[in-house]
């Protein structure tokens, strides 16, 4: 049987919350007491097994990650489909806000863009099947149980899932350091809109590039001219979340 592990306080709680199917979670022998009392109250009205078990069998099961004596064993993650997030901005009466991740390949910065998403009231992140994180233990941690809320769509094609996106009348605004055009004030953000975020050392590929309809860039002032892809997604997130907020 496929399975996947979540570690951490926050995102075993947000599984927890947000109605993932959970198996089985173990607590070290070790851990404090005030982080893994809520969650053994919450799987026990659940019916959810615990088990104590020594922090080093936690460490190899999730090696490299912060579990904070807390791991929990779930069902496999549950991708959405493209017109599940159209349809949830729809449902909202919103305009759809959508993150599409063009190979980003290191899952902290995935699990950072989907807590940033999140906070942001994007309605969900589009990444492809090919060359890309997808969610794991590690993107779960770093997203803080965002990604057990915010919706992720795994495409076999981004380029025609582009095409699709402006089909529907959603704006596709790719980030990119040699676009003319600044991303702050520029009034592109207000209707429905995809955000492209490239990869964390190429960039957007060039078909992807030429399929946005605009291109903006973070005003740098120092010596360094490109910041970390979540930091530079959180920013024009906001940016989204701002303009929208300033329309009314």
């Amino acid at each position: 049987m496929e399975e996947e592990w979540i570690a951490g306080k926050h995102s075993v709680t947000e599984a927890l919350r947000s109605g993932r199917t959970i198996n089985k979670i173990w607590i070290a022998d070790t851990a404090q007491k005030h982080l893994t009392q809520p969650i053994i109250a919450e799987a026990k009205k659940l019916g959810i097994v615990i088990q104590h078990v020594d922090k080093r069998k936690l460490d190899q099961t999730v090696p490299g990650i912060q579990h904070q004596g807390v791991v929990a064993q779930a069902a496999p993650y549950a991708y959405a489909e493209v017109e599940d997030i159209l349809e949830a901005a729809k449902s909202k009466n919103e305009h759809p806000f959508l993150i599409l991740l063009d190979e980003i390949e290191d899952p902290h910065n995935l699990g950072s863009i989907l807590r940033t998403a999140d906070c942001t009231g994007a309605h969900g992140v589009i990444v492809p099947k090919r060359r890309s994180a997808s969610v794991t233990a590690t993107v779960s941690k770093t997203s803080a149980g965002a990604a057990e809320y915010v919706p992720v769509a795994r495409v076999s094609n981004l380029a025609q899932t582009i095409d699709r996106l402006k089909e529907e009348g959603v704006w596709v605004v790719g980030t990119d350091v040699t676009a003319q055009e600044a991303v702050f004030g520029n009034g592109v953000f207000t209707g429905p809109v995809a955000l492209v975020i490239g990869n964390e050392n190429k960039g957007m590929g060039r078909l992807i590039r030429e399929k946005c309809d605009v291109l903006v860039k973070l005003p740098m002032q120092g010596q360094i001219n490109s910041l970390n892809a979540s930091v530079a997604a959180g920013v024009v997130m906001y940016e989204v979340l701002r303009s929208r907020q300033a329309q009314g």
